[in-house]
């Protein structure tokens, strides 16, 4: 068990929580949740030693293992694979190489002898002498081929890097782990695997996590940071959010009678708990549900962005964009070919590659931004498109101006102030905040920007890439929403699963062999054994 008593941490006037209580239980995951900036990474990393609170304790069980996922991917590049996965455990670590420094000796002593024979006791009790290939085991099963175990960490790519940190952290089943944004870099499959692992987990773990599919398939509880205190709510992100908006929209119904809010949170309880039972986490999920308090379902201090775009200008006709064997090659040789597809009305379109150079590049190509590519592709006359791109710096370097000059140049007309102020206060950007200057803004503030950019062109097809990145939770939900309830067409590449999921009617990856198009939802997609086939044969 972990305690949690009184704790708090401030940095000079700010105060981040205060007189936090809470207790952690063995067979439970945690997925810490907040708004940017909020604590989420700090409360881990006070739970972890790392920072030290202002006030207040931290207690464990005696005797319990804690692991970390670490952050510093430079921190073992000299160390070889194997041996970094192997450091996770660092007392089972720390008796081997004792052990071994023993028999190097060449002096040996009877005293040595004696130390060495206590070891290996030791060692055996921990089951050292399956260490190396426990670990090469968990290395495989996240992707890490054998031929990479004993290369230097150094030697590999950020994102085998990523997962062989993740190894570390898991190695050993330590009795509490602690995960910030495990799914950063780490492909469909491999998210798929950690889902499974952590939903059979029976020790403590606490999650920080942007992926909210993610968050569903192993979290038992919510930690909320919201008004600088901590609460644990019982059941995934999915309930907590809906609950939280439930309770919401409850608080503003003021002629609704008591016994009435009462029934309507029996039945969204019922109604959650029946889905839980379905779930990976199921038999702890609905039992925690089953036993919920009423009282426990509270509204959210979060505020949501309107990320709207019907505003369209203009409706589609049939023709929107043809595409004819389109190639593009990089450095590193071709990035997609043969790429031929049509797009229909009220398609949306999830655009998947192997490669997320691919899809960056494929977007530059649909919007002009680059003209070096083979094949031919052509927008209908009724078509105006608007893009997010994954990197969007060209759209905010150089620029030395405030929030409403910078949006003023995308109005398209001599909009007055008022009227673009209305569109960054939809990206929560009230008051003051719109005088900000561009120079300043975090990158979430930057894409809340681009949004409110894409909501004035009033294009009627739209194209995002990777436009989850750097936003929060709150923000994830609102260009979700906003994405579903487009009348238009989209063409998107995003790691969000559950966005992914829910926009998309129709699936296109692009391959260095051709196209693959399916009629399916994403999950359809990723599950299908023929897809699966197809997709072996196109990046062979």
């Amino acid at each position: 068990m972990i305690s949690v008593s009184n704790l708090s941490l401030r940095y000079g006037k700010r105060t981040l929580f205060e007189d936090v209580n809470l207790k952690f239980t063995h067979g439970n995951c945690y997925g810490v949740i907040g708004a940017n900036g909020a604590g989420k990474s700090t409360f881990l990393k006070i739970l972890s030693g790392e920072v030290n609170q202002t006030s207040g304790s931290v207690a464990f069980t005696p005797g319990e293992r804690m692991a970390v996922l670490k952050q510093n991917h430079y921190e073992f590049d000299e160390v070889s694979v194997l041996e970094t996965v192997m450091i996770g455990h660092k007392e089972l670590y720390a008796i081997m190489k004792e052990k071994d420094a023993i028999y190097m000796k060449e002096d040996f002593s009877e005293k040595d002898g004696e130390r060495a024979g206590e070891l290996e006791n030791i060692f055996a009790e921990m089951d050292g002498w399956n260490m190396e290939s426990n670990a090469a085991t968990m290395l495989s099963n996240l992707g890490i081929t054998e031929d990479n175990h004993y290369k230097l960490l150094k030697e590999l790519d950020n994102t085998q890097k990523v997962r062989v940190l993740l190894a570390q952290a898991l190695f050993g089943n330590p009795d509490i782990l602690l995960l910030d944004e495990p799914t950063n870099d780490l492909d469909i499959e491999t998210i798929a695997w950690l889902e499974n692992f952590l939903a059979d987990y029976q020790n403590i773990v606490l999650v920080v996590s942007h992926d909210r599919h993610f968050l569903d398939a192993v979290c038992t509880h919510i930690v909320d940071i919201d008004f600088a205190k901590m609460s644990i709510y019982t059941g995934n992100y999915t309930f907590w959010y809906e609950s939280s908006q439930l309770a919401l929209k409850q608080r503003s119904d003021q002629n609704k009678k008591m016994e009435d809010k009462v029934k309507e949170l029996q039945e969204f309880i019922r109604r959650f708990s029946a889905n839980a039972s379905k779930s990976k986490q199921a038999t702890s999920r609905k039992k925690a549900l089953d036993k919920i308090d009423i009282t426990e379902i509270k509204a959210s201090s979060r505020k949501y962005p309107a990320i709207i775009f019907n505003n369209t200008g203009r409706e589609a006709g049939d023709q929107i964009l043809q595409v004819e064997n389109l190639g593009k090659s990089g450095n590193d040789g071709i990035l997609f070919d043969k790429i031929t597809f049509m797009v229909n009305k009220g398609d949306k379109i999830a655009v998947l590659s192997q490669n997320s150079l691919a899809t960056a590049a494929f977007y530059d190509v649909l919007t002009g931004r680059d003209n070096d590519h083979k094949g031919e592709f052509k927008w209908g006359v009724t078509i105006s498109t608007a893009d997010i791109p994954n990197d969007n710096s060209e759209y905010f370097a150089g620029k030395d101006e405030n929030l409403v000059d910078w949006l003023r140049e995308y109005s398209g007309t001599d909009a007055d102030e008022q009227f673009v102020r209305s569109f960054l206060g939809r990206m929560l950007f009230s008051g003051e905040e719109v005088l900000k200057n561009v120079k300043v803004l975090s990158g979430g503030e930057k894409m809340r920007c681009m949004f409110s950019r894409m909501m004035l062109q009033q294009a009627n097809l739209l194209m995002f890439d990777e436009p989850t990145n750097h936003l929060d939770l709150e923000s994830i939900e609102a260009l979700n929403n906003g994405m579903k309830d487009f009348k238009g067409a989209i063409l998107f590449t995003s790691r969000d699963h559950q966005l992914t999921e829910t926009v998309a009617n129709r699936i296109i990856e692009i391959t260095p062999k051709g196209t693959i198009d399916k009629l399916m939802t994403y999950d359809e997609y990723i599950n299908s054994a023929d897809v699966a086939k197809l997709r072996e044969e196109m990046y062979a």
